[in-house]
């Protein structure tokens, strides 16, 4: 059996952020009314379950909705539940993406000192960022998450940034990159927003089109190079780096079939894919079953097949194996099916035809070192 990690929603979908793009908020619909809150019962049998998993290494990614909702307290737990049920001593890993509004001198201790990678959502300098990540009462947050980041930085906790490409900051790749050198960051990763609209075969506004997600790859990768590719980690460039060196992508965007990772909700029910928390994905209980059995069930089997149900034009693609047809989600955004080309099929040809050779080249160096 392929190894796995967890990809956990402790808090469901709650928030204390009310971004207006977010795909994830309207899954509360699923469960009786809030707030959503994963009991030490579930966790146990979360951290126990998935540690009785015959693997080499284990990875906790804490996501949400907002997973520091659920306070420092919980997390406490979950290391002195994973030190508890940990195989022989291997590795345990935990990632915990956050908005970073309430990261403190407390929370960023406690990071720092059980080594949780922190993954921070940020869109930019603050016009653009603001423009969508608003809390409740309508303000903008870029203040309170950079104080976060600076609260991260004095305790040498490892991070970071998550920015969501939308309609507002896609067409400003010099600007997103300017802020980024201005403020030293390191590490980075862009997730191209696109949600379905109001009506069939439409998107919604605050979506981007393949061109620009094809013209900011391509603006910010020439940057990116004349900066100095050691310089800055972008999560999607590496992938490609690993590709060329090893045959495999490092992102299960572009992966030959989707069976990376299973999603654990607050109640302990387990889903394919964040993106296919709905009925049909459904894989069970983690109080019903173990881990292991759920992540290799029928469903999930089914599930890490249909990214290779391609379309005729994916398969004679030249660029097929550096794809697989890109993310299933991508494939039906806007009406479409599963064996559909990507909503991003020509985003990620004009940055491959645009990129790829120099790729190889920089494989090549890392090869020679």
């Amino acid at each position: 059996m392929k190894e796995f990690m967890l990809l956990i929603k402790p808090a469901g979908p709650d928030c204390n952020l009310r971004c207006s793009y977010c795909f994830y908020a309207d899954k509360a619909a699923r469960f009786a009314a809030g707030p959503h809150r994963m009991n030490d019962e579930t966790l146990e049998r979360l951290v126990q379950s998935y540690l009785q998993a015959d693997q080499q290494h284990y990875l906790f990614s804490w996501q949400g909705g907002e997973p520091t909702l659920m306070g420092l307290d919980f997390y406490r737990k979950v290391v002195e539940l994973q030190q508890e049920y940990c195989r022989d001593g291997r590795p345990v890993g935990n990632a915990l993406q956050t908005n970073g509004c309430l990261l403190d001198e407390a929370w960023c201790s406690f990071l720092s000192e059980n080594q949780w990678l922190v993954g921070i959502s940020l869109d930019g300098p603050k016009h653009l960022h603001d423009h969508y990540r608003k809390d409740a009462a309508g303000q903008g947050t870029f203040d309170r998450i950079m104080a976060g980041i600076d609260a991260c930085r004095q305790q040498d906790v490892q991070f970071n940034l998550l920015t969501l490409l939308n309609d507002k900051n896609v067409t400003e790749p010099d600007l997103i990159f300017d802020f980024v050198l201005e403020h030293g960051f390191r590490y980075l990763q862009f997730i191209p927003c696109v949600e379905p609209g109001p009506q069939t075969h439409q998107v919604a506004d605050y979506s981007i089109t393949a061109q620009q997600y094809g013209d900011f790859l391509c603006h910010f990768f020439d940057r990116w190079l004349a900066h100095g590719p050691e310089k800055i980690s972008v999560r999607m460039f590496d992938s490609v780096v690993s590709y060329c060196l090893t045959g495999r992508p490092t992102m299960c965007t572009f992966a030959r079939s989707c069976d990376d990772y299973v999603v654990v909700e607050h109640n302990g029910d387990v889903f394919c894919c964040d993106f296919f928390v709905d009925d049909p994905y459904r894989l069970g209980s983690i109080l019903e079953e173990p881990l292991p059995n759920l992540a290799n069930n029928q469903v999930k089997q089914e599930f890490a097949r249909d990214k290779r149900l391609l379309a005729t034009r994916c398969v004679v693609c030249r660029y097929k194996e550096l794809c697989w047809g890109g993310c299933i989600k991508h494939r039906g955004v806007a009406g479409g099916c599963s064996d559909q080309p990507s909503y991003f099929c020509q985003a990620y040809k004009q940055f491959y035809d645009h990129a790829l050779g120099i790729f190889w080249q920089l494989a090549a160096q890392v090869q020679a070192t």
